[in-house]
């Protein structure tokens, strides 16, 4: 290995030009860390450059006392003029944290605009649940129907995602979506994270990205946690309902110029607005370690622990509540809840090799466990006992992520390259589907037994920079192997399968102005299935692809303003539907999905600012006849943004809009899911050393329905089932407030 990345290096980290002077440098924070994406520019030669992951840059086109700028949004601009020493020694350059200005933001000099404007959105409105941490991704909502300790439902360009089949999520390297999941194939879980530990959040609709596979279809969103705190913190949150947060932020060592340590700590109760309790409880804790090595390298040892609890009083039949058997907020069955754990350790590594040319690698291991008890249709199945299912499951995880990256020049070309491996193997244990009663008897298992899944991958992309314009063509390979033991079955016997997929890639962008940014992407990318369906379909039609285009522009029409326009397609070779109470997962059939979305961040001065994120989508299944090919619960509007301030006489906060319109709950649309719109107000006031928050959820309060399904049903002393919307209620008028105190 260490000679591949020795050779790797002598091809992309050596200068072609070598007669031109270069400089090397470091772009780093005030605490030290390094910081990447930082833009280097040369006045005299009109040269430039962007730091990488470990803040090293090489720029040409340089001679002593020449100016130089450095420039990162959220930090000070920085001037300097090169002196000889810099050029024998190399330089170390410090930037300072600043308020961010949107219109210091310069198109052209960004590596990806949207991402920038993300990091505008988390300065503006802080995440202060897990659940919000993924609506911080332009267009992407979310749905909670189990208490409020399952993983969310996800509704993402046209996708009911449920939990997570056609969104990729990650966490420092860590994968969040779980494959053959006993609740459902890539169920997505991140309530093991802290949200005040969340450092930045990298995102990309489609499947445009080489270093993304399974689940890559209607994006993906990827996690970076903080190496070190801005303050140490104790914050206290209690509010309706019972509800109460507390979060520890500390941080260790930090006499250290060299090492960071880190501890977090959350503990979160609530019984929610429901007539029967939910009992809620979730304990988390995480700790990382990170230390520079000798030459820029460096070493960091995470580790978290997780555990949660619920009651839940599921979905509900709306003639149950139309006909006075129960309120909006009563229950059929509230023996429904659940319970669940995940410990994770995650070693990351990053070398400095050469000149331009650096090599990570993350290595993780998961333990996790789940058990689930629901009751989707009642009575239907079993009118003596009632439907009640348990879902249940045991899992190690285990993999590593290995990616190496470098930049060579010719003339006026850079060339970006990226390549990367990387496996993970899921070993699940006892991934049960039961028939249950109260919980704690047992009446049939319908499912149950052993799971090995593994999947390796390799992935290339290269971008090519002529001027204004880069190319980026990138492909990536993708290996599975699943293995399953039935336990039910009378004999023993491993059922096997393999299969192999390569995803094609293309991003092109140009940039015609300093303040216009147009761009086009295509690729493929696909969702695998669940081990115990693809064994019984003989390994057939198993890695469905997705094909997908974007075409559109980053825009600034004038300085404070920033718009961000998309024109997408995409379609899908295979629907995935999941059958909960048969732990089955249904083909159905091919999709093309239209739309497109918009974005729009408007800064009217330093401490006011509007944001609108906007998403328009034509679903439609193509084998289906016309009026039979709406696909359920794709969502057809969404929207959200708001009117936020920061730091105006130490006051911060915002009020903030959710828009869900009507959609299809059935191919033929005869059910329709009642869209909502939800306004949320939040104010904090900084003094001292301490913060207060006031916020109110749902201001209005306003009835909606957070989510909803069309099931087929029969209620106790039915004699006939009913198809219709089943849902789970939104959060009425809800309001907390809190303190914070830094030191």
């Amino acid at each position: 290995m260490k000679n591949i990345l020795i050779l790797l290096s002598l091809i992309f980290g050596v200068n072609a030009n070598a007669q031109n002077q270069m400089l090397k440098g470091q772009v780093v924070d005030v605490f030290d860390t390094p910081l990447s994406e930082a833009y280097v520019y040369n006045d005299q030669a009109e040269s430039h450059t962007h730091t990488m992951g470990n803040g090293n840059f090489v720029l040409r086109n340089i001679s002593v006392g020449d100016t130089l700028t450095i420039r990162l949004l959220g930090f000070e601009t920085k001037t300097l003029i090169t002196k000889k020493e810099d050029f024998e020694n190399g330089i170390k350059i410090s930037l300072e944290n600043k308020i961010f200005q949107l219109d210091e933001l310069v198109l052209k000099q960004e590596v990806n605009p949207l991402q920038i404007i993300n990091k505008l959105d988390m300065k503006v409105n802080p995440v202060n649940s897990s659940q919000e941490l993924l609506q911080k991704v332009p267009g992407l909502f979310i749905g909670q129907h189990a208490g409020g300790g399952k993983a969310e439902q996800i509704f993402l360009r046209g996708f009911d995602v449920d939990h997570g089949t056609d969104v990729s999520i990650s966490v420092d390297g860590m994968p969040v979506n779980m494959v053959s999941h006993a609740h459902g194939q890539g169920y997505a879980d991140l309530h093991f994270i802290i949200p005040e530990t969340i450092e930045k959040i990298r995102f990309g609709k489609g499947a445009y990205t080489a270093d993304q596979g399974n689940f890559n279809t209607a994006g993906y969103v990827a996690f970076k946690t903080k190496e070190r705190f801005t303050n140490n913190e104790i914050k206290v949150e209690a509010g309706d309902f019972n509800t109460v947060r507390t979060v520890g932020l500390f941080n260790f060592l930090e006499s250290s110029s060299k090492a960071n340590g880190t501890l977090a700590i959350e503990y979160l109760e609530s019984d929610g607005p429901f007539e029967s309790p939910q009992n809620f409880n979730r304990t988390n804790i995480t700790g990382n370690y990170t230390i520079q090595l000798q030459d820029n390298n460096k070493l960091s040892l995470a580790a978290s622990h997780f555990t949660s609890r619920w009651d839940a009083s599921g979905q509900i039949p709306n003639r149950a509540v139309t006909q006075g058997l129960i309120s909006r907020f009563g229950a059929i069955d509230d023996t429904e809840g659940g319970n669940t754990s995940r410990t994770n350790f995650n070693i990351t590594y990053n070398k400095f090799i050469a000149d331009n040319t650096t090599f990570r690698t993350n290595v993780f291991y998961t333990y996790y466990d789940f058990e689930l008890y629901s009751n989707f249709t009642f009575f239907l199945n079993d009118p003596t006992n009632g439907d009640q299912i348990r879902q249940k499951e045991h899992r190690n995880l285990v993999g590593f992520n290995s990616v190496f990256s470098s930049r060579k020049y010719w003339d006026q070309i850079e060339l970006e390259f990226n390549g990367g491996i990387g496996l993970r193997n899921d070993a699940v244990k006892d991934n049960e589907l039961s028939r249950t009663v109260n919980r704690n008897e047992t009446l049939e298992n319908v499912s149950l037994g052993t799971v090995n899944e593994t999947n390796a991958y390799a992935f290339v992309d290269t971008t090519v920079e002529f001027g204004k314009l880069q190319i980026t063509p990138a492909v990536r390979l993708d290996y599975f192997k699943y293995i399953y033991e039935d336990a039910l079955l009378t004999t023993f016997e491993i059922q096997s399968e393999t299969k192999a997929i390569i995803s094609p890639k293309l991003r092109i962008a140009y940039d015609p102005t300093d303040n216009l940014h147009l761009f086009a992407k295509s690729g493929i990318g696909f969702h695998g299935n669940d081990t115990r369906v693809v064994v019984a379909q003989n390994g057939e039609e198993i890695l469905p692809k997705s094909y997908g285009v974007d075409v559109g522009a980053n825009w600034k029409p004038f300085s404070k303003a920033f718009l961000n326009t998309t024109l997408w397609y995409l379609g899908l070779e295979q629907e995935f539907v999941y059958v909960g109470d048969e732990g089955v997962v249904e083909p159905s059939g091919k999709t093309r999905r239209v739309g497109i979305d918009f974005s729009g961040r408007y800064q009217v001065n330093d401490w006011l600012f509007l944001d609108s994120d906007v998403t328009y989508t034509y679903a439609r299944s193509i084998e289906a006849a016309d009026g039979e090919d709406y696909i359920p619960l794709a969502p057809k509007v969404t929207a959200a943004g708001g009117i936020s301030i920061d730091n105006f006489n130490n006051f911060s906060g915002g009020i903030r809009y959710r828009y869900l319109g009507d959609r299809a709950a059935t191919e033929n649309n005869s059910i329709v899911a009642e869209g909502y719109t939800i306004i949320d107000i939040s104010l904090s006031y900084q003094w001292k050393q301490f913060d207060f928050l006031v916020s109110v959820e749902n201001l209005f309060d306003t009835e909606w329905n957070e989510t909803q399904f069309a099931t087929e049903s029969r209620l106790a002393g039915e004699t006939q089932s009913e198809e219709e919307i089943h849902f789970t209620p939104g959060t009425p008028f809800f309001a907390k407030a809190g303190i914070t105190y830094r030191f």
